[in-house]
């Protein structure tokens, strides 16, 4: 319905409407629940302050490593995502908060028209053929606004939403540039890794081929059994192939860091010749901390308090809703004195709109709202779940992973001393060749096993630091790195 108020109305409207507004409020919604108590300290450690660190990959003091990091947070496309989704959510913030905001337009209009009036008859009663016809002009300049008022606080609880949204869409470009940093540490290392197998098979096929050019001299001489030499080309065989497959290993994994970095793949990066010292084990603090600064379970908090906004934004649909249009400005059928005042012309006009029938549709919306609101408590539940599961596997095997690298190099430096002991014996007819084959197969396997340990306890603690969250907020003002300021490549293939 609409009504037509008097010129006296307006300031009366006016107070009206802003005591309505005072009167409403969008109260936020309740703080989410865990259903499970949360313990003082984690289970695998002391309750000690988690201290940040704003770059922690500066610990093992590569500064190579340090600027394929930079490099990444610039240059990955996957960051560049997370930050245009967080451009859309605040331009969404805007959207909405001027949807409550008074809309004003200026409008001109130019016409001219034609009316005919039909034939007229003639003073004998016949019919003149001529027509009759009115040519008019119509000229218009108004500026026009109008208003919903937001009487229950719908809007206002639309754009609670999207604020929260946005929030959640920077906590998760955080989360994303944590992400990035991590990955590019642990692929940096997977990459040294790598190529510290391949050497260690290198150094492995030199060593049996100068034992097997040995042992076909000893044939050749009558000293040794042509089994032996057989025995020793098939080791080699064995032990080339092996190279091979670190290599193939070694150029996939260069190529994912390539395109971590931005890069072509070309597998041309170079890294580090040998793992580094695991640096000591960060603090983690307690587990109600570790909830506040995680970015993802942040992110998931506050998209649970945007689906309580919906979901409030939902109900007040059943609400009444007021909405004002006023226009002013001038009319008239000369355009040299269209801005004369007596074409001065006014209106202003109120509707309210009670919904009735609506075919179940704000049935519906409430109830998808109510959905969405229901999944993102579980959403946040689980990403909590997650991230404390996170930290205590990861504090848990910290001290697993050091007593096992200690015993594999223990055990590693034992195969190789026997390596040397059964060749010797070999050489003198003491021990069959099977012995030195036997022992050469457990010095590789025990020598791969400890490269591999060292490398499981970086990796842990790489996971440790992005599990531990917050502490890294990267220069977010870095620019695209120089082509001489780009990480060193090298054209040499494994």
């Amino acid at each position: 319905m609409n009504f037509s108020f008097f010129p006296g109305w307006p300031g009366a409207l006016l107070l009206l409407t802003l005591t309505l507004l005072g009167a409403c409020s969008v109260a936020p919604p309740a703080e989410p629940q865990l259903p499970f108590d949360l313990p003082d300290r984690f289970d695998s450690s002391l309750v000690e302050p988690f201290q940040p660190t704003e770059r922690w990959w500066t610990e093992f003091e590569d500064p190579l490593l340090e600027s394929f990091v930079d490099t990444a947070l610039v240059r990955n496309p996957g960051v560049a995502q997370a930050l245009a989704r967080a451009s859309v959510a605040e331009a969404r913030v805007r959207l909405n908060r001027g949807e409550r905001l008074p809309q004003a337009g200026i409008g001109f209009t130019s016409a001219r028209q034609r009316q005919n009036m039909g034939s007229m008859a003639g003073p004998l009663g016949e019919f003149v053929d001529d027509e009759l016809s009115f040519i008019s002009n119509n000229h218009n300049a108004s500026l026009d606004v109008s208003w919903e008022l937001d009487l229950w606080g719908r809007l206002a609880a639309a754009s609670s939403a999207a604020q929260a949204e946005f929030l959640a869409s920077a906590e998760q470009l955080r989360g994303a540039r944590q992400s990035v940093a991590a990955q590019v540490v642990q692929l940096y290392y997977e990459v040294v890794h790598a190529r510290a197998q391949e050497e260690l098979s290198a150094r492995t096929a030199d060593t049996l081929a100068e034992m097997a050019r040995q042992i076909s001299n000893r044939v050749d001489v009558g000293i040794a059994s042509p089994a032996d030499a057989m025995l020793a080309e098939a080791n080699l065989g064995s032990a080339r192939a092996g190279l091979e497959q670190r290599r193939e290993a070694l150029a996939r994994i260069r190529r994912q860091l390539d395109v971590l970095l931005g890069y072509y793949p070309s597998g041309a990066l170079t890294t580090a010749e040998v793992l580094p010292e695991v640096p000591a084990r960060p603090a983690a603090g307690v587990p109600a901390e570790l909830l506040e600064r995680r970015p993802d379970v942040r992110a998931a908090e506050l998209a649970l308090r945007a689906a309580g906004y919906q979901l409030g934004a939902a109900e007040r649909s059943f609400l009444p809703s007021l909405a004002l249009t006023g226009s002013a400005g001038y009319s008239s059928d000369q355009l040299s004195g269209l801005f004369d005042s007596s074409n001065l012309v006014w209106s202003i006009a109120g509707q309210l709109m009670q919904p009735i029938f609506q075919g179940g549709r704000l049935v519906a919306q409430v109830d998808i709202a109510e959905g969405q609101q229901s999944e993102a408590l579980h959403s946040y539940v689980e990403t909590a779940l997650n991230a404390l599961a996170e930290v205590e596997s990861l504090l848990a095997v910290d001290d697993l992973l050091a007593q096992r690298e200690d015993s594999l190099d223990a055990s590693a430096t034992a195969a190789e001393e026997a390596v040397r002991v059964s060749y010797n014996r070999y050489q003198q007819g003491i021990d069959p060749f099977l012995n030195v084959l036997e022992s050469q197969q457990r010095a590789l396997d025990g020598r791969s096993a400890y490269i591999s340990a060292r490398h499981a306890r970086i990796e842990n603690r790489i996971s440790l630091h992005l599990a531990l969250g917050g502490g890294f907020e990267p220069r977010i003002e870095a620019a695209e790195p120089a082509p001489q300021d780009t990480p060193a490549r090298t054209a040499d293939r494994p």
